[in-house]
C-alpha cells in the first residue's frame, strides 16, 4: 500500500488513535486555558471601553467566540456526518456523537450571554430576531441529533440516522450566518468577516482573536476528552481497551496484541 494512503488509513483504527489522543490532551489543555487568559485579560481589562456601550461591549470576548463555534462545530460536524454515510468510518461516527453536545453547550452560552447584552442595549432579554431564532433552532437540532443517536439501540444504525440528520440540519448554517444582511434584523451587520477593514478598533479586535483561537482550541480539548470516552465505551471487549483500563497500564499497553 501507498505510504501516504496507509499513513491516513490509520487515523481509522482505534487502537492507534487513542495513545495519541493521550499525548495531545495535556497540550491542547496548556495551548486553549494560555491563549483563554491572555485573551480574556486583555479584553476585559486592558481593552477600550466602547464609545456607545461602555463597557457592556466586553461580553463579546464569550458570546462572539461561544456563537462562531456554535456554526463552526456544525460545520465539523457535517464532514464527519459525510465521511459516515459515504465511507462508513467508525471513528467519524464517534467523532459525531461526541460533538453533538459540545456544539450544544457552545450554543446555549452564545444564547444565554446574547440575552445578557440583549437585555441594556434592545432593553429585553430575548426578541424574536432572524438570528435568535435560527441559533435557538441550532440549539434544538444539536439536541436532536444526540437524542436520536442514544434512542437507537444499534450503534451503527444510529450513528447513521444522526449523520442523516446533521446533514439535513446544516441548512440552518447560511440561514444563521447571513441571517443579518437578508433581513431587516436588530443585530448588527458582521465587524470580523470584513477582514481587510474590520468594524472594530484592532485595540478590540486582537484580544477578540485570540479568544476566538482559544474557543477552538477548547472545542478540540473537549472533543478529545469525549472521543477518548467513546472509544472505550464502542470497544469495551478489545484487548487495547481491556489493556489500557488495568491499573497501572503503561504507555505501550494501547498496542494491538499479537495474534
Amino acid at each position: 500500500m501507498n505510504p501516504i494512503l496507509k499513513w491516513f488509513y490509520q487515523w481509522a483504527v482505534p487502537h492507534f488513535v487513542y495513545p495519541r489522543i493521550q499525548a495531545w490532551l495535556p497540550w491542547v489543555a496548556i495551548l486553549a486555558s494560555s491563549l483563554l487568559l491572555i485573551g480574556l485579560v486583555w479584553g476585559l481589562v486592558f481593552a477600550p471601553a466602547d464609545y456607545q456601550q461602555g463597557d457592556a461591549f466586553r461580553i463579546i470576548y464569550v458570546h462572539v467566540p461561544a456563537a462562531w463555534l456554535s456554526m463552526l462545530v456544525y460545520m465539523a460536524m457535517t464532514l464527519m456526518a459525510i465521511s459516515v454515510l459515504v465511507w462508513r468510518i467508525q471513528l467519524a461516527e464517534l467523532a459525531l456523537v461526541a460533538s453533538a453536545p459540545i456544539g450544544a453547550a457552545f450554543t446555549l452560552m452564545a444564547l444565554f450571554t446574547g440575552a445578557i447584552w440583549g437585555k441594556p442595549m434592545w432593553g429585553a432579554w430575548w426578541v424574536w430576531d432572524a438570528r435568535l431564532t435560527s441559533e435557538l433552532i441550532l440549539l434544538f437540532i444539536y439536541l436532536g441529533i444526540f437524542a436520536l443517536y442514544h434512542a437507537i439501540e444499534d450503534k451503527r444504525q444510529a450513528a447513521k440516522a444522526a449523520s442523516l440528520m446533521t446533514v439535513v440540519g446544516v441548512v440552518n448554517i447560511p440561514i444563521i450566518h447571513y441571517s443579518v444582511i437578508w433581513w431587516n434584523t436588530l443585530h448588527q451587520p458582521p465587524s470580523l468577516s470584513k477582514l481587510d477593514t474590520p468594524s472594530i478598533h484592532p485595540d478590540m479586535l486582537w484580544p477578540l482573536l485570540i479568544t476566538l483561537l482559544a474557543f477552538k482550541l477548547l472545542f478540540v480539548w473537549m472533543l478529545l476528552l469525549r472521543l477518548r470516552t467513546e472509544l472505550v465505551l464502542r470497544y469495551p471487549q478489545s484487548a487495547w481497551v481491556q489493556a489500557v483500563m488495568k491499573p497501572g497500564a503503561n504507555k505501550d499497553s494501547h498496542k494491538e496484541p499479537s495474534r
